[in-house]
């Protein structure tokens, strides 16, 4: 019993080599078998390769071309060639994986017929997004970059994909906001213009109180007021009759020439101000900044990326050789085991 053990313990020390060295044949041949096996099941009868195109870009900073044009406190989050930071980068990460590029995509190269799958199966479409995620992926660099990443049997098929995904970004992120800058554009719109009707109607009652006569309350007050004190003095009937009319049409209008004038201040401050948000919302509805600088296009890999044969072969010899050596281990104790209970029977 105390050898049986010692055994073992020499075993699990140092007897490996001593181990490896006696089964050095039956190992051999099920390294070479792993070896052929995976060379040949990893060739392009079994496994289809794939060529890899990339397309790596940076977010822009800003998006709106009213705040990066025309805005006068410009900020770096405003600056038109600012590059965008981890919050903008996130954002297109989400875009570059949402339904609407995906369908696009599809659409524009018959990605179910290219795949090969059939049409007439009931889960036809979940298996070509199952085939789309994993051909094309989307992630960060290391420089906080964006990466588009495109598998494909053919290589020039990747390198088309990866870089009409780089254009529909800026189509559906501009198609996206253009609906919210649209509905924008039409509130201030709506705004500037009624403002802009009360400043015009109280213009044209201003100009109908002007043509009665009053134009300056204040200083036509006086004026009048000094004029109907001479005539009095001079005892002019006619002339107080005629300042008199003048007085009243004043005092009946004057009051409202200045409440229409000050509304008419008011108002056109107000004007001022909206008719700049005016014409930053209308730029923005109708003119479109890129949403993204571009360092590498997709061009048409000339070498595979995928499958990698010498490393499916070198792990799959590995792991055969790893595997046979544990039954050979496992065989031997069992061996042993049934030696030491016969003996002991005996």
């Amino acid at each position: 019993m105390i050898n049986n053990t010692k055994r073992s313990e020499e075993f699990d020390s140092s007897g490996l080599i001593v181990f490896i060295y006696k089964w050095r044949k039956p190992l051999l041949i099920v390294c070479l078998i792993a070896l052929f096996g995976s060379w040949f099941f990893s060739c392009s009868w079994f496994i289809t390769p794939k060529f890899k195109s990339i397309v790596i870009l940076f977010p822009a900073a800003t998006n709106s071309v009213s705040k990066a044009l025309m805005s006068e406190q410009s900020t770096k989050g405003q600056d038109l060639m600012a590059f965008g930071e981890d919050e903008q980068a996130e954002q297109l990460l989400q875009i570059l994986n949402s339904n609407k590029i995906r369908d696009r995509i599809i659409q524009k190269f018959n990605l179910m017929a290219h795949y090969e799958i059939d049409t007439g199966y009931r889960y036809k479409n979940s298996v070509l997004y199952q085939e789309y995620e994993r051909n094309i992926k989307f992630n960060r660099t290391e420089y906080m970059a964006v990466k588009i990443s495109v598998y494909d049997k053919d290589p020039q098929m990747a390198a088309d994909i990866a870089n009409k995904i780089g254009e529909l970004l800026d189509s559906t992120k501009n198609q996206m906001q253009h609906q919210r800058a649209v509905t924008g554009y039409k509130i201030v719109e709506g705004e500037y213009n009624s403002l802009k009707a009360e400043v015009e109607k109280i213009t044209d009652s201003l100009i109908n109180i002007g043509k009665l006569g009053v134009n300056d309350v204040e200083y036509q007050s006086q004026a009048y007021n000094q004029q109907m004190a001479i005539a009095i003095m001079n005892n002019k009937p006619a002339a107080i009759k005629a300042l008199q009319k003048k007085l009243d049409i004043l005092g009946m209008y004057g009051g409202i020439y200045l409440t229409l004038q000050d509304a008419l201040k008011f108002k056109t401050e107000q004007l001022t101000l909206l008719q700049t948000k005016y014409k930053q919302a209308k730029v923005d509805a109708e003119e479109n900044l890129p949403q993204k600088f571009v360092v590498n296009d997709a061009y048409k890999a000339e070498e595979k990326s995928y499958p990698v044969r010498w490393l499916i072969v070198l792990v799959s010899t590995f792991s055969a050789l790893f595997l046979a050596i544990m039954v050979l281990i496992i065989m031997e104790k069992i061996s042993a085991y049934n030696k030491h209970k016969k003996f002991n029977v005996g």
